[in-house]
């Protein structure tokens, strides 16, 4: 029963909008807003196994190429930072500068450098995906409790086994959390990069049924990524629970 309320739970609010949307546009002659039983329709005929092929797995490729090398570089760099007293003070003002730069305007200029191949695509992601993840593995190492790492300095634990026993997983949650809004902004770059001199991906793809006119395979693009959001956001949810389980049944416990 408490598996079938969750699935009720999840489910049962996109259910209804779904529901509402095809009821709301099921009598509509809007050339911009087709009802959504011809959208429905239309996504089978576009997204065929051929167009899986050219533009969605290159996209998700891409995808997953930046924020694999987002959260390599972004933890990595966040417990040097967050370690190291001097250097947190000496980077912060850079860090916080950076953070505040929105991603999207920095296409051109990686183009500059870049060029337009999937590198450039790949670029566009890290640069979006980066400071989320730094910027929590920062906090969540400086946020570690000192009596902690008192405990490891009088065990003689040394560094390294204190950052793998201690650091790590006091600033674990942290980490994740930055992964998490790292990847909702790397599926939003993904498609942006795709449309700046592309020839594959989501992004292109929904960009080239606009400019022929061709609305309900461009809305069927849209509900497309939509879904793949939501799957992505899902598996991060497995991943969470698998790496965070230790942290969410101490939460329960609290609560």
């Amino acid at each position: 029963m408490t598996v079938l309320r969750k699935a009720l739970l999840v489910l049962g609010l996109p259910a209804v909008l779904f529901a509402v949307w095809w009821l709301a546009s099921a009598g509509s002659t809007s050339f911009y807003f087709p009802p959504l039983s011809e959208i429905v329709a239309e996504f089978g005929e576009t997204w065929t196994a051929e167009r899986w092929r050219d533009d969605v797995l290159p996209s998700v490729a891409r995808l997953g190429a930046g924020y694999a090398a987002s959260c390599v570089a972004g933890v990595a760099l966040g417990l040097l930072i967050g370690r190291v007293r001097w250097l947190f003070h000496a980077t912060e003002p850079v860090l916080e500068f950076a953070r505040a730069v929105p991603p999207p305007v920095l296409v051109p200029v990686i183009m500059l450098f870049a060029g337009i191949g999937d590198g450039m695509k790949v670029a566009v992601i890290v640069s979006g995906c980066l400071w989320p993840i730094l910027l929590n593995t920062v906090a969540g190492v400086r946020s570690v409790e000192p009596v902690q790492l008192d405990t490891a300095a009088a065990y003689r634990l040394g560094r390294t086994r204190t950052l793998a026993t201690v650091v790590l997983p006091g600033a674990s949650p942290r980490i994740v959390t930055g992964m998490r809004q790292a990847l909702a902004i790397g599926v939003i770059l993904m498609v942006i990069s795709e449309m700046f001199a592309a020839q594959s991906g989501l992004g292109f793809a929904i960009v080239q049924f606009q400019r022929s006119y061709a609305i309900p395979a461009m809305w069927s693009g849209i509900l497309l990524l939509g879904c793949l959001g939501a799957a992505l956001a899902a598996l991060f949810t497995v991943f969470d629970r698998a790496v965070l389980h230790w942290y969410h049944r101490q939460r329960t416990e609290e609560a």
